[in-house]
């Protein structure tokens, strides 16, 4: 792929990933219209059935106008549910639209930026565009809602009017990934397998079942803690903004980095370090009230083992699985993802509202722990089962 290509596709999936981050300000923008995080745990609910609907989407409209063009389509649907919060000046049942919209415009992203990409490149040199474009998507993450908390606190921008910058943002993501889609030549895409509902005995009977539930639980941490951040902070010194943007750095820096590093080392090893690396994260949760040093560690040891561990997890999924069943056990391996990533904050929103912030950390600690556990079980099935050979 050619740099000038490349240059339209990554920064416009900068832009469009921070249209997904904008949905960390959403805490925030309910406050303002006098909700409470319930009202933002129902729009992450909304935004979770979006991505159902995101992903087959891709899979049907892919073949017919290409993966590209799905992908700027995604990018102007999550531009749209952004703008639409905007526009909704107070709690409504309406709030629905823009969630459902923001869902399954980032679910058709995920899945149809890396298929576009996949298109566009060799098996020789795929992992490394593959490393960039995750790096710029987690940076856009991460670092939207840094830069908005820094508008918003020292320019005096209200939410809403980041919001609408961001929606603008999005349609020139939109405008460059359709640029990126005409200037770059492909191979044929792939035929989309669609039995992947179907598969969901066979790959569950195989060790595929551990990191596909392993990855929801992690997104259940990264979402619990990016989402709420905002209000577990409140009361303290700390400022959510300095976590976002810590967050975005460390993943960058540690993806650019590191990498290669824990590619050479056993992955099952690998794994588990990094998901102790996760939850050491979320205990310095817990010591931000008595010091606000641990809420930048916090965020160095969440960027750092939940941004490294996905890719590998993602690796042990397909690995883990048949070969016939590799392509239905990626998608059930996003689909769990986005069930973490959407669907835990209408959990964790009630649990902050009814129970408080101790309980809602003190659950993220948990799922945290699950995936620690999980990691340790799926190695001690894989030794049993060469034992048995």
């Amino acid at each position: 792929m050619r740099p000038f290509s490349a240059f339209f596709v990554l920064v416009g999936t900068l832009l469009a990933a921070g249209g997904y981050g904008a949905t960390f300000l959403l805490s925030m923008h309910f406050k303002a219209l006098g909700g409470n995080d319930l009202d933002t745990g129902v729009a992450f609910a909304e935004a979770m059935l979006g991505t159902f609907l995101g992903l087959p989407l891709v899979g049907w409209c892919a073949p017919r106008i290409g993966a590209a063009r799905m992908t700027a389509l995604a990018a102007l649907c999550i531009g749209s549910g952004i703008v639409g919060f905007a526009l909704i000046d107070r709690v409504s049942p309406l709030n629905v639209v823009p969630g459902f919209l923001v869902g399954l415009g980032w679910g058709a992203f995920c899945l149809a930026a890396p298929m576009s990409l996949a298109e566009r490149t060799s098996d020789a040199d795929r992992g490394f565009w593959f490393l960039r474009f995750g790096t710029i998507q987690m940076a856009g993450i991460g670092g939207c809602p840094a830069l908005a908390g820094f508008a918003i606190r020292s320019l005096h921008w209200s939410v809403n009017s980041v919001l609408y910058i961001v929606g603008g943002l999005c349609v020139i993501a939109a405008l460059m990934l359709e640029t990126f889609g005409r200037l770059s030549p492909h191979s044929p895409p792939s035929p989309v397998q669609k039995r992947w509902l179907r598969d969901i005995g066979a790959i569950f009977r195989t060790r595929a079942a551990f990191p596909i539930v392993m990855i929801a639980l992690c997104a259940c941490v990264f979402s619990g803690l990016m989402a709420f951040q905002m209000s577990l902070v409140e009361g303290t010194r700390a400022q959510a903004s300095t976590f976002f943007s810590v967050y975005a750095v460390t993943v960058v820096t540690a993806r650019l980095l590191l990498t290669q590093f824990v590619i050479r080392v056993r992955r099952e090893a690998a794994t588990k370090v990094l998901l102790v690396i996760m939850v050491l994260g979320i205990a310095a949760m817990f010591a931000v009230p008595y010091h606000v040093l641990f809420h930048p560690a916090s965020a160095v040891l969440l960027g750092t083992g939940y941004g490294l561990v996905y890719p590998i997890i993602q690796v042990q999924a397909v690995n883990d699985s048949e070969t016939a069943h590799r392509h239905a056990a990626l998608t059930w391996f996003v689909v769990s993802y986005f069930i973490g990533t959407f669907g835990f904050p209408a959990v964790g929103g009630w649990v902050l509202v009814h129970m408080g912030k101790g309980a809602l950390v003190a659950l993220i600690a948990a799922c945290g722990l699950a995936a620690l556990i999980l990691a340790i079980m799926r190695d001690k099935r894989g030794i049993e089962s060469l034992s048995e050979v």
